[in-house]
């Protein structure tokens, strides 16, 4: 597996995004994301960029696929945060599932990441990035470990069902927020 990391303006670095990218609607958030860096120090101090090229939104308590959905727990507080923050959480016992939160505080909304390029499908990306539970609740805004950065790429960006959540029936099923190259 390459731990490198890759982007289409690698060694460039671009621009932090701020809370104000992240604290709107996760219907522009998550279609943003694609062809934005993240930006990941690991371990051995070395900086991995690596280009989003998949999300899906989940966007609050009417979202019947989103987590918000059940009401506040502990598990899904972070996403009744203010935009920005990392909402991780485990499933079928060996994945953790990375998502950005969007919104404003008590709006739980955010955006799974499912690619990034040279990883396809959301429980590889984190596993090759080394994302656990540690990450819960990091601020992307001012983290010294991980953030997004835009560097001003711009693919055309698809549009497509979001994967796996026949459990909350019609219409969310076919909701068009699934966003990828």
């Amino acid at each position: 597996m390459n731990m490198k990391g890759k982007s289409h303006t690698d060694p460039q670095t671009g621009t932090r995004l701020s809370s104000a990218f992240f604290t709107r609607d996760v219907l522009f958030v998550a279609p943003e994301l694609i062809g934005k860096t993240i930006v990941l120090i690991q371990g051995d101090a070395k900086i991995r960029r690596f280009l989003i090229t998949e999300t899906e939104a989940y966007r609050g308590p009417e979202d019947m696929a989103c987590h918000a959905s059940k009401g506040r727990t502990p598990r899904t507080d972070v996403m009744f945060h203010n935009g920005g923050k990392i909402y991780v959480y485990f499933v079928y016992g060996m994945y953790w599932m990375l998502n950005f939160v969007a919104g404003g505080e008590n709006d739980p909304q955010a955006a799974l990441i499912r690619g990034i390029e040279g990883f396809k499908g959301p429980g590889k990306l984190t596993k090759a990035l080394g994302i656990d539970g540690s990450f819960y609740g990091v601020d992307l805004t001012t983290s010294n470990r991980i953030w997004v950065e835009d560097t001003g790429y711009s693919p055309v960006i698809k549009t497509g069902p979001r994967i796996g959540i026949n459990y909350a029936g019609e219409p969310w099923i076919q909701k068009p927020w699934r966003y990828f190259i």
